[in-house]
This record gives structure tokens, C-alpha cells and sequence, in this order.
């Protein structure tokens, strides 16, 4: 994939993102301080405008949120005890501050999303965003605010006329897909582990948009066990030609990276630089089909040392046009910070293994890998003028 390497880029960074800390739990802000640490070491900041989050206000929530549950956030952020709405449970346990902190992850998506729009920048990142499993109405899998949502809608209320969401975080990204599942201005494409096997149980072919939004929705259920070469012949078999076709203004991206072989919570077997060829392509995306508007979040990811660092320093350097190459090491002022941490196994390098051979999807394969890709474009593919036999569509 080629290089775009004079992209204006930024990224809103706030110290308070790491206030969101759920305590004992596998959504640990330790890793995003480490992938700030990590670009900072590399160099990556030096080439992005960094930008401090604003939060988000309650005129900005209401139009993702029901009004009820904002008020149970505000409540959980000062009663311990407080259960209700998805909230004090072990996916989403209250903490203080939740309200504020949440808001201000919010903020900072939105932010992003009208820096792009406005045209202040080509790209714009938010690692602290992804939170897609959120809700009108409640919380989930670790998500209190959709922030996802609020900045789509941000543009959308901007004058954007049509916006492409795609999603490669291993678990379906549900709370995105069903804030716009009967909007046609808005494509939500997922790619994700099979749901019959993983949290949140949606996210199959069949799910693909109600009324003039029918085809808006595209899911890939993807088999456990998928590995880089058989994850990018889904991606390209299927992601390039819908957001083609829907001929979006803008392109979100959800760039989780707990489809990494080592991520404790799900079952694909994506290597680092798997990852980061998936987000090259979508950089590739943006510039072919959005005008170079790009906004990207972060997301899942729990390997929260070996994995979440490197793979989203490589999104912020893949915004900034100005790649990193996987044989890069990694600097000795970060691991010998972990090292003083107590922390032992640490990656050496900015890759982990040169990518396989990736082999073009051709419709007819028997394995549950091609069958999935199949059905996901005979469900959607005709609804957008593409012929789902034809692996050029």
C-alpha cells in the first residue's frame, strides 16, 4: 500500500483520559499512557498537532444519550454503590468522576470529528475513543459514552452528508450500528469475531439496516483462530468496495486492537503488523474515497504492553503520513521505564514477523473463513449495485 506523506494531522490528547480506570479490570489506562510515552520516544507527536479534549456538554450527549441515563451516570460518579443501567456491574463498575471523564473522552471524539470536517486538519486521531459498545440508554463492555456516535453526529450536524464507519475491533461494534441502523446517511461496516462466540452476540450478515437503510449495516463474522493473511482477504474482499460505493464525505475508523494473538479477551490471531497494514489500508481508504478525511479512535486492546502500545504509535504515525517501520526498535527509555516497573517481556522491535502472503478471496471457497465473507456479500453487496460473485466488486 502506498505512503501519503504529506497529511495534516492531529491528535487530541488529554492527561485526565487516564482518570477513566474502572480499578482491577482489563480496561487499564496504563495503556494509553504507554502509547503516548511510546510515539513521544519515536518522534510521532513531533509531526501531529497535539490538542487538548474539551468536554462534552449535556446539549452534546442528549443527542446520543437518553436523558435518564445521564443522570445514572452522574449518580454512579458519586455513589459507590450505585447499580442500574449497565452501570455497577463487572464489565462497567462505577468510579468517581465517571460523569466527567466520560464526557471528556466524548469531547475529545467530537473534537476530532469537527477538525477534520472544518478542514483545520486531513486526520484526526482520538486513542482514547472507540467506546462503540455504549448505548442510548445504558453502558456496556466497558463503554459509558458513545463517543463514536457524538462524532458522527457532530458532522452529520455539520453538513456532512454521508459518513463511512468501519470498525476492526474484535468484538462488533454494536452500539455504533444501532444509533444508525435505520439512517441511510451513515455506513457501519464491523469486522469482528464471530458473535456466536464472543461478547455481544450481534453482528451477523444478516443485520444489515432497516428501511431506506437497508445495505447501511455490513457485518464480517469472522471464524476464531483468523490470522493476518486470512483477516486482510476478508478486509479487502469486502471493505473496499462498500465504502466505494456509498461514496462517503468522511471515513471513522475504529481501530481496536484486541484482534491481537496475545489479547486475553477474544480468539483472533492477528500479529502487530497485521494491525498495522489493516490501518495503512484504511489511510489508503480515506484518500481514495473520503477525500483524505479521516478520523480515527482507538478502542478495544488489553495486551495493554506488547500490543496496545505499538499498534496505535503506528496509527498516529500512519496519520501523520509518515509510516514506522516494523524493524524499528523499540527505544530503551520506554522499556527501561516498564523495566523499573517490574515489568519483564517486553517487545524489542516495532513489528513482530514479516506479513504472509495475502491470496485474494474468490467466491466458492468451502472454508468457514470464505463462507463468511460470502454471506456477508450476498446480504449487502446487491444493495449497493455490487455483484457478490464478482471478487473485482
Amino acid at each position: 500500500m502506498g505512503e501519503y506523506g504529506d497529511c495534516t494531522a492531529s491528535a487530541v490528547w488529554d492527561e485526565r483520559y487516564l482518570d477513566y480506570d474502572f480499578g482491577d479490570h482489563p480496561m487499564n489506562p496504563v495503556r494509553l499512557e504507554l502509547t503516548i510515552r511510546l510515539a513521544r520516544e519515536l518522534g510521532v507527536l513531533d509531526r501531529l498537532q497535539v490538542s487538548p479534549s474539551v468536554a462534552a456538554d449535556e446539549t452534546q450527549l442528549l443527542t446520543v444519550h437518553a436523558p435518564d441515563y445521564l443522570t445514572a451516570v452522574r449518580e454512579a460518579s458519586v455513589d459507590p454503590g450505585f447499580e442500574g443501567y449497565g452501570l455497577g456491574t463487572t464489565d462497567d463498575p462505577v468510579f468517581a468522576g465517571m460523569y466527567d471523564v466520560s464526557a471528556l473522552i466524548a469531547g475529545g471524539s467530537a473534537r476530532a470529528a469537527m477538525q477534520v470536517w472544518t478542514g483545520e486538519v486531513e486526520h484526526a486521531v482520538n486513542i482514547a475513543g472507540g467506546l462503540h459498545h455504549a448505548m442510548r440508554d445504558r453502558a456496556s463492555g466497558f463503554c459509558v459514552f458513545n463517543d463514536v456516535v457524538l462524532g458522527i453526529r457532530s458532522m452529520l450536524d455539520a453538513g456532512a452528508s454521508r459518513v463511512a464507519y468501519v470498525d476492526i475491533d474484535v468484538h462488533h461494534g454494536d452500539g455504533v450500528q444501532a444509533a444508525f441502523y435505520d439512517d441511510p446517511r451513515v455506513l457501519t461496516v464491523s469486522l469482528h469475531q464471530d458473535p456466536r462466540t464472543l461478547f455481544p452476540g450481534t453482528g451477523m450478515p444478516s443485520e444489515i439496516g432497516d428501511g431506506d437503510a437497508a445495505g447501511t449495516s455490513v457485518n464480517v463474522a469472522l471464524p476464531p483462530g483468523t490470522r493476518d493473511a486470512g483477516w486482510l482477504r476478508a478486509f479487502r474482499a469486502v471493505v473496499p468496495g462498500v465504502v466505494r460505493a456509498f461514496d462517503p464525505d468522511v471515513l471513522v475508523t475504529q481501530c481496536g486492537c484486541d484482534t491481537h494473538h496475545e489479547d486475553p479477551l477474544a480468539n483472533l490471531g492477528l500479529t502487530v503488523d497485521g494491525q498495522r497494514e489493516a490501518i495503512a489500508e484504511l489511510h489508503e481508504l480515506a484518500h481514495r474515497h473520503a477525500g483524505g478525511r479521516w478520523v480515527a479512535f482507538g478502542g478495544g486492546g488489553y495486551g495493554v504492553v506488547r500490543c496496545v502500545p505499538r499498534t496505535w504509535t503506528h496509527l498516529l504515525a500512519e496519520a501523520s503520513g509518515v509510516r514506522i517501520s516494523p524493524d524499528t526498535p523499540v527505544p530503551e527509555a520506554w522499556s527501561d521505564s516498564l523495566r523499573g516497573r517490574g515489568v519483564g517481556r517486553l517487545p524489542t522491535h516495532m513489528g513482530e514477523q514479516p506479513l504472509p502472503e495475502v491470496t485474494a478471496w474468490e467466491p466458492g471457497g468451502e472454508g468457514w473463513l470464505d463462507g463468511a465473507i460470502a454471506a456477508t456479500r450476498r446480504a449487502v453487496y446487491p444493495l449497493h449495485g455490487l455483484d457478490p460473485f464478482d471478487p473485482r466488486d
